[in-house]
């Protein structure tokens, strides 16, 4: 599956998003200071975000080990979507 590098800062954005606002609403729940929860928030968010970054990262490398590079696959244009 192929998705431009905007696809996947947006996918990554929206699913960091949702990991967040979770953890603010788990941690609301719990008996911590504002200042705790907020942190805790952010560092999730970020967390989460970086982590789809890499992984994203390193299925691009894994896959381009395995495509030959005179089959013409890896000629995309960065406007592909690919969908299952």
């Amino acid at each position: 599956m192929y998705l431009s590098p905007r696809a996947l800062q947006v996918r990554n954005g929206s699913i960091a998003g949702i990991n967040g606002t979770l953890t603010l609403v788990i941690l609301l729940i719990a008996p911590l200071g504002l200042a705790a929860v907020i942190i805790n928030t952010v560092l999730v968010t970020i967390a989460t975000y970086i982590t789809g970054t890499v992984v994203d990262r390193v299925t691009l490398s894994i896959q381009r080990d395995r495509i030959p590079p005179d089959s013409g696959l890896d000629r995309r244009n960065s406007r592909d979507l690919d969908r299952f």
